[in-house]
């Protein structure tokens, strides 16, 4: 009596199924390099180490708190200028002895200084490294301005980041605290900080995070003893 033929697989049988395999395998390289990596990486970077190291204010000299920090850039300095120039904000004069006479004068006179310089702040006994402005009136008086700090440490893909204080000169006058010359703020500063936002996204190719709570204060004064408000936002932006 023959025994019973076994089912064994036929060629096209095994055909069919290498072809699954190899779909198999396609569908879970795309999913994986494409999905699963690319979203394992925003969680992992979703904030910043920085963040943690950098406080949530700038200091003036003389060590009183001054402005909140309220924005944040990831990314290499180049790119940073790029993008401050393509929003329409552009770099400030460095303090000199020639440039503090210009922006006396300009003040004084109601004359056009649109690289006008800032007081110097510090973060972790660092002054900004970079300020950016965009004038508003005829003189240097009432100006948008921003100050950058780069952070003394990188992400886990050894992307540096950069914190600011975005606050809106309102006119000059005495410090509260000192009694010295000094821009006053304007109190709204999230007003600031979402104006500089809007103009690098009408530049278009950013990536945009909040960290949300940030700030621990929600109101208080800066060094020149002027009042300030906030939401207690990050605005955190990169490039796409």
């Amino acid at each position: 009596m023959d025994a019973p033929e076994t089912d064994k697989p036929t060629p096209v049988r095994l055909a069919v199924i290498g072809t699954l395999l190899v779909a198999l395998a396609c569908l879970s390289y795309v999913l994986l390099a494409y999905e699963f990596v690319p979203l394992a990486w925003r969680f992992a970077e979703r904030r910043h180490p920085a963040i943690d190291k950098m406080g949530t204010r700038a200091f003036t000299s003389a060590g009183i708190p001054g402005d909140p920090l309220n924005i944040g850039f990831v990314g290499p300095e180049d790119v940073l200028h790029k993008k401050m120039l393509a929003a329409g904000w552009y770099p400030a004069d460095p303090i000199t002895f020639s440039s503090s006479l210009r922006i006396a004068k300009a003040s004084v006179i109601h004359m056009p200084y649109p690289d006008a310089p800032v007081s110097d702040l510090f973060v972790n006994g660092r002054k900004q490294f970079y300020a950016f402005e965009q004038a508003t009136g005829g003189d240097p008086s009432r100006r948008h301005h921003v100050r950058f700090w780069l952070a003394p440490v990188t992400d886990a893909i050894d992307r540096p980041m950069w914190i600011g204080a975005a606050t809106y000169d309102s006119g000059v006058g005495l410090s509260h605290t000192t009694g010295q010359i000094t821009h006053h703020i304007g109190a709204d500063v999230d007003k600031e900080r979402d104006k500089l936002i809007a103009d690098l996204q009408r530049t278009g190719n950013i990536d945009l995070k909040w960290i949300d709570p940030f700030q621990k204060e929600r109101e208080g004064r800066n060094g020149g003893g002027d009042r300030f408000v906030t939401d207690g936002k990050l605005a955190v932006f990169s490039e796409q």
